[in-house]
C-alpha cells in the first residue's frame, strides 16, 4: 500500500473499483488547514478522465506494472499494433489506451505499461517528442510577424497543429505529444 505522497505522474492505481492512470497531479499545502494532492485519473478501461483529491497520508492502492519498448506496426480500425523490441512478441491495444494516437508514426519506440498481475496492458505512453514532417499548410503572409503568431498545419499523421508562420509544407517539426504543441524546426 501506497500513501498520497506516493503519487507521481503515470502511477497507475486501484481506485473505485476500476484501475486509474494519474496524469496529473500538484501536492497542496494551505496555510490553514491539512495538506492534500489534487489529481487528474484516466481510467485505463474507458477512457475517462475524472479529478480527484486525496489527503494527506491517505492510503492508495498501487497496482505493479511493468514497462516494456514496444514498435508502433500498423493501425487496424480502432485497434493498434505493437512489436516488442526485446522478444519480437506482438500486441494489440485499444485506441483508448493511447496518450496521442494521432501523433503515432509506423516505426515509433513507445512504452507500454503492462499489470504484473494478469498480463493486461494499461497504458501506451508517447516518446516525450515525436519528428513529423508537414503535409498541409498554408504560406505565411509576410509582415504578419509581430506576435507570435501560428498557423494551423497537418502533418503526415494526418494530425492537425498550429505552427509559427514560418513553417512551410515539407518541412520536419518536432512536437511534445502530450501538450499537442509545435517545439522547433528539425534541420534535414
Amino acid at each position: 500500500m501506497a500513501t498520497s505522497s506516493d503519487i507521481r505522474k503515470g502511477l497507475c492505481i486501484r481506485y473505485n473499483n476500476d484501475i486509474y492512470k494519474i496524469v496529473e497531479f500538484l501536492h497542496v499545502k494551505p496555510g490553514k488547514g491539512p495538506a492534500f494532492v489534487r489529481t487528474k485519473l484516466k481510467s485505463v478501461t474507458n477512457g475517462k478522465v475524472i479529478d480527484n483529491t486525496f489527503s494527506a497520508g491517505h492510503r492508495i492502492d498501487e497496482v505493479r506494472v511493468e514497462t516494456n519498448k514496444f514498435q508502433y506496426l500498423y493501425k487496424e480500425s480502432e485497434t493498434y499494433h505493437f512489436m516488442n523490441v526485446d522478444d519480437y512478441n506482438q500486441i494489440t491495444v485499444q485506441e483508448i489506451l493511447l496518450d496521442s494516437p494521432d501523433f503515432l508514426k509506423e516505426g515509433e519506440i513507445v512504452t507500454v505499461l503492462t499489470n504484473t498481475e494478469d498480463g493486461s496492458t494499461l497504458s501506451v505512453e508517447m516518446p516525450q517528442s515525436v519528428i513529423l514532417e508537414i503535409t498541409s499548410t498554408e504560406p505565411g503572409v509576410k509582415g504578419n510577424t509581430a506576435t507570435n503568431a501560428t498557423k494551423p498545419a497537418i502533418v503526415e499523421t494526418d494530425a492537425k497543429i498550429n505552427v509559427p508562420l514560418f513553417i512551410n509544407e515539407g518541412d520536419k517539426i518536432k512536437i511534445d505529444p502530450e501538450k499537442r504543441s509545435y517545439l522547433e524546426r528539425v534541420k534535414n
